[in-house]
């Protein structure tokens, strides 16, 4: 349970902690709240020779809420996601997330962009970032550069974020004014990672579905972004039938990790629950 040895750096600047990345290569890992990567690196299933700690460069902090149009810093902590009242006015499904992570004592240092960048298909924002639609901005050597959040998860830990790139923040477009949320998250205990986990958003109009979208967490290599679900919830008036087809359309692209959870059917089926609940959830929030 004690870490390798390694030499520390604390960058001031984006492009100072990419010359570092640069320089050091595979021997070097970025650091920003670190609670998935302590953990890995007492257990020596992370070995770096470099940690670079970000948490001084001022310009990947802070949110800014412009109209519908929300940028979060890479480094902007849960705790402060939770205790913004502008981010809370346009998108409170942030706010219902961040606070089914972990512990407040968490919360107060895990980032947002460390929860989204690392890959980890049990991370909770991920989910909640594609069914926004947002955009990840990344920097590295050859400038900045913009990565969907639906294009960006590939594999467990492996993303579109290339060899010397940092996350430096997140942008998206907030959902209609009125609109229903819901994140429905099943788990073992207070502070764990899902069992199964649902995010939905929705807009009525005159009773019938306008819009939709639908995350899913912690049942396959990566976060799910359920486009058939979406489908079934489009144009229906949310009756039974169509909540079951888009039940029925999230449980058929599942795949979850066989581990301490349960087997893939009970995960798929706790999924399906944890959609449903979810619907029904962002339904009665709506308008």
């Amino acid at each position: 349970m004690i870490p390798g040895s390694f030499d520390y750096h604390r960058p001031q600047t984006v492009s100072e902690a990419v010359g570092m990345l640069a320089d050091m290569g595979d021997d070097a890992i970025i650091v920003a709240g670190g609670h998935s990567l302590i953990p890995m690196m007492k257990l020596r299933m992370a070995l770096p020779e470099h940690l670079i700690d970000i948490q001084d460069i001022s310009d990947i902090k802070g949110i800014s809420v412009s109209g519908l149009d929300v940028t979060i810093g890479a480094m902007v902590t849960q705790a402060e996601l939770i205790t913004s009242e502008e981010v809370h006015a346009v998108c409170p499904i942030l706010r219902e997330t961040a606070l089914q992570i972990a512990d407040p004592q968490i919360r107060n240092v895990g980032t947002v962009g460390g929860n989204v960048a690392n890959g980890d298909p049990g991370n909770d924002m991920p989910a909640i970032m594609q069914a926004l639609d947002a955009t990840f901005v990344l920097a590295g050597g050859s400038g900045s550069r913009e990565v969907k959040a639906r294009d960006f998860y590939e594999a467990a830990f492996f993303t579109a974020r290339e060899e010397g790139e940092i996350l430096t923040s997140i942008k998206f477009t907030a959902p209609p004014s009125g609109h229903g949320y819901s994140y429905m998250k099943q788990k073992r205990k207070i502070g764990d990672y899902a069992t199964a986990a649902a995010a939905v958003m929705l807009t009525l109009n005159n009773g019938n579905v306008s819009s939709a979208a639908v995350g899913l967490t912690n049942v396959a290599d990566t976060p799910l972004y359920a486009e058939a679900a979406v489908a079934a919830l489009v144009g229906s008036s949310l009756d039974d039938a169509s909540i079951k087809a888009a039940v029925d359309a999230a449980k058929s692209i599942t795949d979850p990790a066989l581990d301490g959870r349960g087997p893939k059917e009970f995960r798929t089926h706790i999924l399906g629950v944890m959609v449903e609940r979810a619907i029904r959830a962002a339904a009665a929030n709506a308008g």
